[in-house]
């Protein structure tokens, strides 16, 4: 039971990799001028809810299978991914907005969210592994 937690925490980590080297790409493609921002913010705010589903997976599983650390681990990232949500002012489009990318040096704050988010996910990525492993082996 255990292996299989770690198994679909892995991944859903790998997804999660996934979802941040793709903002990252989306981003620099913005800064770079190679595509507008419109079609930059709908290309990312189809991915939000996925995101912040598949961070509360990871966390609800670790939460569900008692491993606190990494519960614990997990919960502020998934608790900034939900505030961030809900946070986003009437009107908008979404979490990124074309309005406002290019405003108070906010496009340099997602592609820094994004890197941080990626870190985050690359060091889950090898904690899960390594669990997974022991799982295994201990059974």
């Amino acid at each position: 039971m255990e292996a299989a937690v770690f198994i679909l925490s892995l991944v859903d980590c790998c997804a999660l990799i996934f979802l941040s080297v793709y903002f990252i790409i989306t981003l620099s493609d913005l800064e770079c001028d190679y595509i507008n921002a419109r079609a930059c913010c709908s290309k990312l705010n189809k991915w939000v809810i996925p995101e912040l589903v598949g961070q509360a997976l990871a966390t609800v599983l670790m939460l569900v299978s008692m491993h606190w650390f990494i519960f614990l681990l997990n919960l502020p990232v998934a608790s900034w991914n939900i505030y961030r949500y809900v946070k986003v002012p009437m009107g908008n489009m979404g979490v990124f907005d074309p309005t406002e990318i290019h405003n108070r040096g906010q496009l340099k704050s997602h592609m820094k969210e994004a890197m941080i988010k990626l870190g985050f996910h690359l060091l889950c990525f090898f904690i899960y592994l390594y669990s997974m492993i022991l799982a295994l082996i201990n059974d």
